[in-house]
C-alpha cells in the first residue's frame, strides 16, 4: 500500500499527532526518546518519541516521497530527519559549532557514566572553560550573547536540554547532552574532529599574529 492507504488507516487521533509530530521533525531534526522534567527533577521517557515509533512506518513513507529520509536508531532512542537536498541543511555559526565540537568531547569522556537513557550531564561554565583551554577562544572570550544563542540552537534542535524551567543564562546552565550528538558527530568522526579544532585553534592564532 502507499503511505496515503496506510495514512488513511489512521483513527482520527493518530491523524492529528502525524500532523503535528510530522511538522516537529521537519522544525527539530532530532527526538530523543528521554527528556528531563524540570518538575520532576528526572529524566523521563518521551511520550512524543513513542508516538513517533507507533507511526514509523507511514511517516517514513512520506517522508521518502517528498525528498527526506527518516531514521530511528532503537539502542541510543534517537530520531532523525534529513533533508536529501543541502539547501535545506542549517549551517550553525562559529561559536555555535565550537560549543557543539566540545559537547562531543565532553560526552565522550564521560559517556561510560551516563545513565540508562544515555544522556551526559554538564555545565555551560564546563563547556567555556575546555574551549579556553582548547585555546579555540579567541582572547579567551566569548560573549553573554554567543552562549545563549549557541546553547539555544543546541537544543532547539535536540541535541542539549536544559535542566530547570529558567531561562537560558551565558554561563550558569545545567545541561543534559543528548545521544542524538553522536548522529552529529560519530566516533568514527572523533579524530576528524579534534584535527578541525586543531585548525580553526591555529586560525585563531594566526589572526591574533595579524591583529
Amino acid at each position: 500500500m502507499s503511505w496515503s492507504e496506510n495514512y488513511e488507516q489512521l483513527n482520527p487521533y493518530e491523524k492529528g499527532e502525524f500532523k503535528r509530530l510530522g511538522n516537529y521533525l521537519m522544525s527539530h531534526t532530532y527526538m530523543t526518546r528521554a527528556v528531563y522534567d524540570s518538575s520532576e527533577e528526572a529524566t523521563l521517557p518521551n511520550s512524543d518519541y513513542s508516538m513517533v515509533m507507533r507511526l514509523f512506518p507511514v511517516l517514513k513513507e512520506y517522508y521518502e516521497v517528498t525528498g527526506w529520509r527518516l531514521s530511528k536508531d532503537d539502542d541510543l532512542g534517537v530520531v532523525s530527519l534529513i533533508s536529501e537536498y543541502n539547501n535545506n541543511r542549517y549551517s550553525l555559526d562559529r561559536i555555535t559549532t565550537l560549543f557543539l565540537y566540545v559537547c562531543r568531547l565532553i560526552y565522550e569522556e564521560k559517556r561510560e557514566n551516563a545513565n540508562s537513557f544515555r544522556v551526559v550531564k554538564t555545565h555551560t561554565a564546563e563547556v567555556i572553560e575546555k574551549m579556553n583551554t582548547l585555546g579555540l577562544i579567541k582572547n579567551g572570550k566569548t560573549t553573554q550573547k554567543e552562549r545563549i544563542d549557541a546553547q539555544r540552537a543546541l537544543a532547539h534542535f535536540n541535541i542539549i536540554q536544559k535542566m530547570t524551567s529558567a531561562a537560558w543564562s551565558g554561563d550558569g546552565n545545567d545541561i543534559l547532552i543528548l545521544p542524538s550528538i553522536l548522529y552529529i558527530i560519530s566516533n568514527q568522526s572523533i579524530n576528524g574532529m579534534k584535527a578541525e579544532l586543531d585548525d580553526m585553534k591555529l586560525s585563531e592564532e594566526s589572526t591574533n599574529e595579524d591583529a
